[in-house]
């Protein structure tokens, strides 16, 4: 527990940081924090959220440093040049990264359970932080995204969960290299694909992560996973697969539109059929890592299963916001290549043209993925469907403008599929709209920017005229 203890959170609305400062009030711990959301007045509700649960907040401007005794916590976009940086270099707070304090609880858990890859880490955390809850286990689970399961009208931003059980549940992100903080008893590895580094970086990181555990969950469906895999002895390894040979195999997939339904093979065990309320191949194999993992951690496997029925989702994961007129609007956390795939497959298991706004989460992160997400979009897009680029986010500091949102329109365009450049996202939203028909499926992605949401629901406000 942290009774006594002090932290001030700086950036404490970003979705790594929200869910640790939770998980430090819930745990007694005096909490305070600011946000640069919050001096603009963005997105009021989440730190509504965080007043509810007993924590402070202030301006950026130094004003809620007090106390050399306050641990201060920054995020990876805070500069040293923030008032609140400065204050606590005058007077000599001890200071953590959101990965370091994050690594802390962790590794001081008794049974700590870590989702790694560069797909799904959000999804299969809720999922087994779901499992463990519904099955009894109590745990704190520390999550990038809000888990619809635990929303409540006091808990409206359910990033973290705060249990008295001996499971700490987290995903870890490999894009700053912290990935390496973290000793797992249970590590999960979904995939290994091109997102914030090149391959042999991540190939590294994940492999060293998954070297460390006592039990190893691995993807064998994933080529760069299934080599890691072959480095493990076989009694510190799980493997899963879709329509594969492994220790959990997924075959006679149903898809539905608003899930999906298959028969779990597990060695030594009668096959069962499983029922999710999350659409997609990909989330059949989310949810086998997520059982997996469970049973590593001791819940027996028919438990898992039962559990996992009643999964409901997180916000931002193929999340359907509204529909008008015959027109779906979604919500997707989409954002490089491998997640853009899997949400445009599952959509196009049924019919319908898409209309997709896709704001790049990053000038640097189009730099790296740049031929990756051109020829995924060459792809997966049909001739009917329409791809619309507004500008990148940008949050503040300095930035390298080598790569944007117009060089991947043009890219695409020129494989003869369908994309704009439209810079203003509040333009491109209203373009798409005006081209909406029934049944369109419009499809809002991005990272990194917690008011896309905001986006999508307007653009709902605006079919309904």
């Amino acid at each position: 527990m942290q009774d006594g203890k002090s932290y001030f959170f700086v950036g404490i609305g970003g979705s790594g940081m929200m869910p640790l400062a939770m998980i430090l009030a819930g745990q007694g711990a005096t909490v305070a924090g600011s946000d640069r959301s919050l001096d603009a007045g963005r997105l009021p509700a989440k730190f509504d959220d965080l007043k509810r649960r007993g924590v402070g907040l202030f301006p950026q401007d130094g004003s809620g440093i007090v106390s050399p005794g306050q641990v201060v916590v920054a995020s990876a976009a805070i500069e040293a040049s923030v008032p609140d940086m400065v204050r606590a270099a005058a007077l000599g707070n001890a200071q953590m990264t959101r990965a370091e304090l994050n690594a802390a609880l962790f590794n001081a858990a008794p049974q700590s359970i870590g989702v790694a890859g560069t797909s799904g880490k959000s999804t299969v955390t809720g999922m087994i932080g779901w499992i463990l809850h519904a099955c009894g286990r109590d745990p704190t689970v520390m999550n990038g995204a809000v888990m619809k399961n635990f929303v409540s009208p006091q808990a409206l931003f359910a990033s973290a969960l705060v249990g008295a059980g001996d499971a700490y549940v987290s995903e870890v992100d490999e894009s700053d290299g912290s990935i390496a903080l973290y000793w797992p008893k249970v590590a999960v590895l979904n995939n290994v694909s091109l997102d914030h580094m090149p391959m042999t970086q991540l190939i590294a990181l994940f492999g060293a992560f998954i070297a460390k555990a006592g039990t190893a969950v691995v993807n064998l469906d994933n080529g760069e996973g299934a080599a890691l895999a072959m480095t493990l002895p076989a009694d510190r390894l799980v493997t899963f697969a879709i329509e594969g040979d492994a220790d959990l195999v997924a075959r006679d997939i149903e898809q539905r539109r608003s899930g999906v339904t298959f028969d779990l093979h597990a060695k030594g065990a009668a096959p069962v059929r499983v029922t999710l309320q999350v659409p997609g191949r990909h989330n059949v194999s989310n949810a086998l890592a997520a059982l997996a993992a469970a049973q590593a951690a001791g819940v027996p496997l028919e438990k898992a299963v039962r559990a996992i029925a009643d999964f409901t989702g997180l916000k931002r994961r193929f999340e359907l916001v509204g529909e008008v007129g015959g027109v779906v609007v979604i919500d997707d956390f989409g954002h490089n290549p491998d997640k853009i795939a899997a949400t445009l497959e599952t959509l196009h298991a049924f019919p319908g043209r898409l209309l997709l706004l896709f704001q790049p989460h990053g000038y640097g992160p189009l730099k790296v993925m740049r031929s990756e997400l051109v020829a995924m979009f060459a792809s997966k897009l049909t001739k009917d469907d329409l791809l619309v680029l507004p500008d990148p986010v940008y949050q503040g500091g300095t930035v390298t403008r080598e790569v944007t949102s117009a060089d991947i329109v043009a890219d695409v365009a020129a494989t003869g599929k369908r994309a704009l450049h439209i810079p203003d996202r509040e333009a491109a939203a209203a373009h798409l709209v005006a081209q909406a028909r029934s049944g369109d499926r419009v499809v809002v992605m991005g990272a990194r920017d917690d008011t896309l949401s905001l986006l999508a629901q307007s653009m709902v406000d605006k079919l309904s005229g």
